[in-house]
């Protein structure tokens, strides 16, 4: 795949780790002069920053940023920054838009499996980590009906396999991965390429979270020894592997890549 195209890329979860890093060096493969970058995040400072990081390499770029609680973000919402952000630019001069799908959150790794069942709190958790998600694809596929698209979906092992003390994480990923499988199933790859990337155990915020909170004691100990001895990976690291993916294009609309393969 040919990243130098005249694009535009929204990246989520952006202010920080992956989101941040993927932003960032998708941002130096893109076609400066032509291209607008969009990013999506909870803290206005952190996008911010991660907006300076970008335009310090590549001065040239569009960059724009909002700041948006994906508790109560509505479809209306990810059309206003849509059109905010295409105002004046005739889609026709676009060779690309993409759209990586990296905001998420944990859950409460305390409980266990059999402790789920407040609907209110799983409809905030769902709403956050799903319905936003789906929400803001249907716009962007909306927009960009008549553009190529390239719709990357951070995913994860734990969408495939269970692990002890994340229900809520591998309950909602697994339900995201399947949609976007069912929409790479039903789009035409030459006009939407879907992938499903899982970037590894990443030595963010996250595992440190499920480090501290998880019930579960092997879970604990095992990303604790992977933190204490260095072999987590790190945010670079697993976004230069999903450009490298992206450049050699091996993988199938709808497939699951991870780090490791």
């Amino acid at each position: 795949m040919d990243l130098n195209q005249r694009t535009y890329l929204l990246v989520t979860g952006a202010s920080r780790g992956i989101g941040q890093e993927v932003a960032q060096q998708l941002s130096r493969q893109i076609n400066a002069a032509a291209s607008i970058v969009v990013l999506l995040g909870r803290s206005e400072s952190q996008l911010l920053a991660t907006k300076e990081n970008i335009l310090s390499d590549r001065p040239e770029l569009a960059v724009h940023t909002y700041s948006l609680e994906l508790a109560t973000a509505q479809a209306a919402d990810f059309a206003r920054i849509l059109d905010e952000t295409l105002a004046g630019q005739n889609l026709k001069e676009l060779q690309r838009a993409i759209v990586i799908h990296n905001a998420g959150t944990l859950g409460d790794s305390s409980k266990h499996a059999r402790d789920l069942g407040d609907t209110a709190l799983l409809e905030q958790y769902y709403h956050i980590n799903l319905f936003s998600t789906l929400a803001l694809n249907r716009e962007f596929m909306r927009v960009f009906a008549e553009v190529p698209k390239l719709i990357v979906n951070l995913s994860t092992l734990a969408a495939l396999k269970p692990f002890p003390s994340m229900a809520y994480y591998c309950t909602v990923k697994a339900s995201r991965e399947m949609y976007f499988r069912v929409l790479a199933v039903e789009e035409p790859a030459d006009k939407t390429l879907v992938l499903n990337y899982a970037p590894g155990v990443i030595d963010t915020q996250m595992t440190l979270q499920l480090q501290h909170e998880s019930h579960d004691a092997n879970v604990t100990a095992t990303y604790k020894k992977q933190r204490d001895t260095q072999t987590m990976l790190k945010a670079e690291q697993t976004a230069q592997k999903l450009i490298d993916v992206l450049r050699a294009q091996k993988f199938q609309s709808g497939d699951h890549v991870d780090y490791w393969d």
